[in-house]
């Protein structure tokens, strides 16, 4: 099983592959986990990464499906569940050039959708504790006392990342380069499209459905 999860920030993909990793016994292989491990193990790929990297330039695709193409053959035929890659068409196409070298393809692709709105209204909601590390959200997982971390008593903030017009922002760039593949994918037959509103234990049982 190959799976590829799609979705704006903040559709909750990460709790969902949490899930699907326990009940396909899946490994989520993200490319940005790929990268530095590449990069702290000096390989050739890595060094070349590093070289984008440093100059604050995105690193070639030809790089990340190097990275891919070197795990897949170490891991076989376990269950891989695609975290943040593909982002764009070409890179779905360059995907499955390399997933038909290896001899199979992308089985199942989920894709999570809420109104934009919601994805505001979610991530801006987030508090995180520059202390400690520690992450809050005010609607679903509050801190005890307002503003105040439950760990170390510190100070919460918002991150500029989690503010409105920056979320807009993230957004229409999902919007312009990454939703594109939601047609790429059912021109394939493999999209399956789940509601992301609702509680955690919700969504889940809509994609436990949508495996079935």
């Amino acid at each position: 099983m190959r799976m590829i999860l799609l979705g704006p920030p903040g559709v909750g993909k990460g709790t969902q592959a949490r899930f699907l990793m326990e009940k396909l016994g899946a490994l989520q292989l993200s490319t940005g986990d790929l990268l530095r491990a590449a990069v702290r193990d000096g390989t050739e790929l890595g060094k070349r990464a590093k070289g984008y990297m440093d100059q604050g330039e995105l690193v070639p695709d030809d790089v990340i499906l190097g990275l891919i193409r070197e795990t897949l053959v170490e891991l076989g035929d376990k269950p891989v569940i695609f975290d943040g890659f593909p982002r764009t068409v070409p890179q779905a196409e360059g995907l499955d050039r390399l997933l038909a070298e290896l001899g199979g393809g992308v089985d199942r692709v989920l894709e999570l959708t809420v109104d934009d709105e919601e994805v505001v209204r979610r991530l801006s909601a987030r508090r995180c504790c520059p202390k400690d590390g520690a992450v809050y959200n005010l609607l679903y997982n509050p801190p005890r006392a307002d503003s105040v971390c439950d760990r170390c008593g510190g100070p919460l903030i918002q991150r500029d990342d989690d503010k409105p017009e920056v979320i807009r922002h993230r957004l229409a760039v999902y919007h312009q380069q990454t939703e594109p593949l939601s047609d790429y994918y059912r021109g394939a037959g493999l999209l399956v499209r789940v509601n992301g509103d609702g509680t955690v234990d919700e969504v889940r049982r809509r994609v436990e459905d949508a495996l079935a």
